[in-house]
């Protein structure tokens, strides 16, 4: 029998421990996003394809803490824990729904103005008797999982950098690490930080993209990463950060890190020479001790269009060609379904899983993409590419079954016009105080891709080709998914329904109607022996989908479902009223103010608000708010930071003028949307009238 040496004993002993620690016994417990085997697997199948339709609601809790709606919760011995809205992490009794400890982490009196930035947590994590969570402000906390009660709690960010956390914490062997979303919203570089789960005190920290050259770098990573950039990218930031999916693999003992895209988006404004970028776009393997470089794989070279790799990273065991090989599985924003070599990171294969023209395919021998040079809108010409920056596939998590052999992706089929920003590109710059341009122009008039679409797909990732797919209503009409050992595909949708389908052929098992958009991942867990399934429901969608009506922000209840065999529990009947648009016949709209004003809303109100003030449900419908209304009352909100609670950001630079302005557009709005919908129902009431 051979010994091994003490360090490595120690080393196995520890991911032993981490594994049992963080993943539970035979996947009883889903204690992180992944679940427990990184995968959105369970192994669990006391609810199976034969039983499925006697499931029912266990029972619900009404969430009330504003902000969003789409997190994963976690459970670990009976216990489950989410982070609802702005990280207000709450633990439940799994069996009966009881709330046993809220913990507020005041992120509204905290986050300032990166409360613009993000809409609340995505997830949580347990290890070793802790619940970690981030916070948009920056702060990784360490509960004490049967209090609640803060054990730790250490920044992660700077004050006021742009950088903010809303994705969920990874948790390994002794280890918690972070990362953090501001790419898009100011000249951020990326970086992940690795933390000493009992004690909070930083292990390592390794940044996904180069700094200033004049300052040094800290590792031969960003050395190398830097010969790939050009002009004076540190000064823009230079992005990558790594704001969602990564993972953790024990047989390498690594950690995985998905990047995102480059700041700003147009590569020709960041590295005006070209280059590759790194670590952009990006899977980047790290040694999970010191946080050192260990192999990249870039989905993007050098990329332009939000394709950012931060999506889903899945660990599984594929047999190719006869024999078994470590994979991971990754279906980022720009179309293609990846299979990487988890040793090594070179590429197995890759094909595209919706139509795309950026691209006529990826070179196997390269792993490189063979670009169409026109998606790189040349020479200030403008092109439609597909996928658009909302992807293939987005934060809705896909989940791989070892029993099928097939992946399950909430996908969608959409273009975007890109063009450059208008006048001299090296002139371009960060817009202080609002959504930024991402360094890309207004389509010009008459340019329009084709209608979005949606749909379910499940995909064999041996053969890299389609199993079979279910078209879904919506421009983002799936949520995300979780598969068991039942044969069971569980998924939320946008239009209100959480349904299981059977996941060798899709066949649908089982479906509830959750009264409102179910965009979440769910998870199933052993309490007591029973086997529990979760998903927490709510609209998600900060602009209108084309539904009627659309989810309503203000009559819609964000709930935990939670569901087992024999379930005897109701929801109480949905509100749905639709309060009327707001106005005073004594308000005289000025079509001057009511353009200014719309480009106010489109730079600072739309990402939350909805383009056009169509709100979609994620937060109020300010063509049916009140406050608008009262001059007093609207300036409240936006200076004083009355509603930060809830987590509606400050802006308290602007004039009385812009504020005035912004009235105008939401009254000349809200009537437009009035006569609208007046006409729409007239047609509906003559067509019933002729039937």
């Amino acid at each position: 029998m051979r010994i091994l040496p003490r360090a490595a004993l120690l080393a196995a002993l520890a991911a032993l421990v981490s594994s049992c620690a963080s993943r539970g016994p035979d996947g009883a417990d889903w204690a992180g996003y992944g679940g427990p085997t990184e995968t959105h697997y369970s192994p669990l199948d006391q609810i199976n394809a034969g039983n499925v339709g006697k499931l029912g609601l266990a029972w619900h809790y009404d969430i009330d803490t504003g902000g969003s709606s789409l997190t994963a919760p976690v459970a670990v011995d009976g216990i489950l824990y989410f982070a609802g809205g702005l990280s207000v992490v709450h633990a439940i009794d799994a069996t009966t729904g009881k709330l046993l400890w809220r913990y507020d982490p005041e992120v509204g009196a905290a986050a300032g103005q990166k409360l613009r930035s993000a809409w609340g947590s995505r997830g949580v994590a347990y290890a070793h008797g802790k619940v970690f969570t981030g916070t948009i402000d920056g702060r990784l906390i360490a509960l004490d999982a049967r209090t609640g009660k803060p054990v730790w709690s250490v920044m992660t960010t700077g004050k006021d950098d742009g950088r903010y956390v809303s994705g969920a914490p990874w948790v390994f062997k002794d280890k918690v690490i972070i990362g953090h979303g501001g790419a898009d919203f100011a000249p951020v570089r990326g970086y992940v930080t690795a933390y000493d789960q009992a004690t909070g005190k930083q292990a390592w920290r390794f940044y996904t993209v180069p700094g200033d050259p004049a300052k040094g770098f800290e590792n031969k990573a960003m050395a190398m990463a830097a010969k790939t950039w050009t002009g004076q990218w540190w000064k823009y930031g230079g992005g990558g950060t790594a704001w969602n999916a990564m993972a953790y693999d024990p047989k390498y003992n690594r950690i995985y890190i998905g990047t995102g895209n480059g700041t700003p988006w147009n590569r020709k404004i960041r590295s005006p020479g070209g280059g590759d970028n790194l670590f952009v776009c990006s899977i980047v393997a790290l040694d999970a001790d010191t946080g050192a470089y260990v192999w990249h794989y870039q989905t993007n070279p050098g990329e332009s269009w939000d394709y950012n790799s931060a999506m889903d990273i899945e660990l599984a065991d594929l047999t190719i060609d006869g024999k078994q090989r470590p994979v991971i599985l990754h279906a980022p924003k720009n179309g293609f379904f990846y299979v990487i070599d988890r040793e090594t990171g070179k590429l197995i294969s890759a094909r595209n899983i919706v139509p795309v023209n950026w691209a006529k395919g990826i070179d196997q021998a390269t792993g490189r993409p063979i670009e169409n040079p026109e998606a790189r809108f040349p020479d200030g010409k403008a092109a439609i590419v597909y996928p658009s920056p909302y992807g293939a596939h987005n934060i809705e998590a896909m989940s791989f079954n070892p029993r099928t052999g097939l992946v399950y992706i909430p996908a969608m089929d959409q273009g975007r016009v890109y063009v450059d920003p208008p006048g001299p590109l090296d002139k371009w710059t960060f817009l202080s105080g609002q959504r930024i341009s991402n360094g890309i122009g207004a389509p010009p008039p008459g340019l329009t891709p084709r209608p979005p679409s949606a749909a379910l797909i499940a995909w064999n990732p041996v053969t890299q080709r389609e199993a079979w797919r279910i078209p879904l209503t919506g421009m983002r009409g799936g949520g995300g998914t979780a598969t068991t050992a039942g044969n069971l595909l569980l998924e939320g949708r946008a239009t209100g329904q959480f349904t299981i389908l059977a996941a060798d052929s899709g066949k649908l098992l089982w479906s509830f109607d959750a009264q409102t958009a179910v965009m979440a991942q769910p998870i199933t867990y052993l309490a007591k022996g029973r086997q529990y399934v979760t998903v927490i429901a709510g609209s998600r969608f900060p602009t209108a989908q084309g539904f009627a009506p659309e989810w309503n922000y203000t009559t819609q209840k964000w709930r935990v479902l939670t569901f087992a065999l024999d379930g005897k529990d109701r929801l109480p009947a949905p509100d749905t009223s639709v309060p009327p648009y707001a106005d005073d016949a004594a308000f005289n709209v000025d079509p001057a103010k009511a353009t200014a004003g719309g480009g106010i809303f489109a730079q600072r109100c739309a990402i939350c608000h909805g383009a056009g003030a169509l709100s979609g449900g994620a937060a109020p419908d300010l063509l049916r708010s009140p406050i608008p209304l009262d001059g007093a009352g609207f300036t409240a909100v936006l200076h004083e930071g009355l509603l930060a609670p809830r987590g509606m950001p400050r802006f308290e630079e602007l004039s009385p003028a812009e504020i005035d302005q912004l009235r105008h557009y939401i009254r000349q709005r809200a009537r437009e949307a009035s006569a609208a919908e007046a006409a729409r129902l007239a047609v509906k009431r003559e067509q019933d009238a002729g039937q």
